[in-house]
C-alpha cells in the first residue's frame, strides 16, 4: 500500500516537470521572436567614409610623344687579331674601362722575330748586289744613269769620233790625189767598225743598268719582306680600336687564336642609342635635334636627357609607324645596353591641362577590362565619375574629360566608396 504511495508521488513530480519545460520554451521563442521585429522596425543609418582629398588643378602641361625601345651602345666592335697565334698576354678584364690604343691581348711574335731578322738579311744581300752593278758601270748611289758616262762607252766613242775625223782628212786628200782610194776605202771601214763597238758598247752599259735595276727590285722585295715581318709582329698585338668597356673576352692565355677568332668585345656607352617607332598620324612632330627624356625601371626617380639623331626615311609597310633614332646622354655609364627604356620627344608648344594626383584614379583604362574612374567629393557625397586619362606628370595624372579644374577628388580609402555614399574629411 506504502509503494503505490510513493510510485504515485514520483509521476506526479515528472508530470510537473515536462509541464514546466514546455512552458519556458514557448516563452523564450516568443521572447526572440519579438527582438527580431523589433530589430526590423529600427535599422541602422549608413555610416560616412574617412577620405582625404585634393582640388583638380589646371596647369600648362608640356606636350610629349611617347615609344618604348631597348638601349644600345652608341659604337660595339669585336676584336679579332689578324694573324693566327697562341695567346701569350690578356691585358683585360670583363667590365674594365680601355683607352683608343691600349693592348688587349698579346700573341707569340716569336716566329715573326725570325722572319725579320732574314728578311733584314735579304736586304743587306741585296743591297750589296745593287753596289756591285752601279761599280760595273761607274754609277755612283743616287746618281742617273747616262751611258756615255760609262768607261768602255767612253773609250769607244772618243776612238769614233778619231776614225770620223781622220776619215774627213781622207775624203780631202782623195780629192787632191794625196792620199790612193784604197787608203780611204780602208779608214772608211775602220771608221765603221769603231762606230758598231761603239754601239756595242753603249748596249752593253744598258745591260748592265738593267742588271743594276734588277738589283735596285731585289732591295725593294727584301725591303717588303722586312714590312710585312713588322707588321706580322705588330699583328700580334691586339690593341682596342676606340675608348670603351670591354663587354666580352673570350680569350685566355694558352689559348691558340685565329683571325676568325674573336678575342673582346669593346662598347661605347656614352651617348646610347635607342630605336623607337612613332605613330603615323605623329611623324609631322618629329624633326632631327629634338629634345628627348628617357627612363628606366632601374631609375624610377630618374630621367637622362638626350636628342632626336636619325629619322627612317620611310614608314614600315606592317606596322605604319616610322623608325626614330634618339641619342641619350650617359656620362656616368649608369645606363646599359639592352635596358628597356620608355622615351619621350618633347613638343615646342605646352597646353592647359587639368590634373589630379594619380593615387585619386582608379581602374584599369579603356584597353583593360574596367574604365579609369575618379570620386568626385560634392556636399559631402561621393560622385563616381569615368574619367578619360592622358599623360603622366611626376604624381600627377592628366584628366581629358570627366573632372573640371578645382573640383575636389577623393585620395584615399577609394576601395571603400560608392556613388553616392557619405563621406567625411
Amino acid at each position: 500500500m506504502i509503494q503505490r504511495s510513493k510510485q504515485g508521488a514520483y509521476f506526479l513530480v515528472l508530470a510537473c516537470l515536462i509541464t514546466f519545460l514546455l512552458t519556458a520554451t514557448g516563452c523564450s521563442g516568443s521572447g526572440a521572436k519579438a527582438k527580431n521585429d523589433n530589430a526590423k522596425a529600427s535599422p541602422t543609418s549608413p555610416q560616412a567614409v574617412d577620405v582625404t582629398t585634393a582640388p583638380a588643378i589646371l596647369r600648362q602641361l608640356p606636350r610629349f610623344i611617347e615609344a618604348t625601345g631597348s638601349l644600345a651602345a652608341d659604337e660595339q666592335t669585336d676584336l679579332a687579331p689578324q694573324v693566327a697565334g697562341r695567346v701569350v698576354a690578356v691585358a683585360v678584364e670583363l667590365g674594365s674601362y680601355v683607352q683608343r690604343g691600349q693592348v688587349v691581348v698579346r700573341l707569340d711574335s716569336s716566329d715573326a722575330q725570325l722572319r725579320l731578322q732574314q728578311a733584314q738579311a735579304q736586304v743587306e744581300q741585296a743591297q750589296a748586289g745593287v753596289r756591285q752593278a752601279e761599280a760595273r758601270i761607274g754609277l755612283r748611289s743616287g746618281q742617273a744613269f747616262d751611258p756615255t758616262r760609262v768607261a768602255e762607252v767612253g773609250a769607244s766613242r772618243a776612238a769614233l769620233e778619231l776614225a770620223e775625223k781622220q776619215l774627213r782628212r781622207y775624203e780631202r786628200l782623195v780629192e787632191t790625189g794625196d792620199v790612193s782610194r784604197s787608203a780611204y776605202d780602208q779608214q772608211k771601214a775602220q771608221r765603221d767598225q769603231l762606230r758598231e763597238q761603239y754601239q756595242a758598247a753603249v748596249q752593253a752599259a744598258r745591260q748592265n743598268y738593267a742588271g743594276v735595276q734588277t738589283a735596285r727590285a731585289a732591295v725593294d722585295a727584301a725591303r717588303t719582306q722586312v714590312d710585312q715581318a713588322r707588321k706580322a709582329i705588330n699583328d700580334a698585338t691586339v690593341v682596342s680600336p676606340m675608348s670603351g668597356y670591354v663587354a666580352d673576352r673570350p680569350a685566355d692565355v694558352g689559348e691558340y687564336v685565329t683571325s676568325s677568332s674573336k678575342v673582346a668585345t669593346i662598347v661605347r656607352t656614352n651617348p646610347m642609342r635607342v630605336r623607337i617607332n612613332v605613330p603615323e598620324q605623329s611623324i609631322g612632330q618629329i624633326a632631327p635635334g629634338q629634345s628627348v627624356s628617357a627612363a628606366t625601371s632601374a631609375y624610377p626617380d630618374r630621367s637622362f636627357g638626350g636628342r632626336v639623331d636619325r629619322i627612317s626615311p620611310g614608314l614600315d609597310p606592317t606596322s605604319r609607324t616610322l623608325v626614330v633614332e634618339a641619342v641619350i646622354e650617359n656620362p656616368d655609364g649608369a645606363l646599359k645596353p639592352g635596358q628597356f627604356a620608355t622615351v619621350r620627344i618633347l613638343q615646342p608648344t605646352s597646353e592647359p591641362a587639368v590634373l589630379v594626383p594619380a593615387r585619386a584614379v582608379t581602374g584599369t583604362g579603356v584597353s583593360g577590362a574596367e574604365s579609369r574612374r575618379v570620386f568626385v567629393i560634392r556636399d559631402g557625397r561621393a560622385e563616381e565619375r569615368v574619367v578619360q586619362t592622358g599623360q603622366m606628370e611626376g604624381d600627377l595624372i592628366e584628366i581629358r574629360s570627366g573632372v573640371r579644374a578645382d573640383e575636389l577628388v577623393a585620395t584615399s580609402n577609394l576601395e571603400a566608396l560608392r556613388d553616392g555614399a557619405q563621406v567625411r574629411q
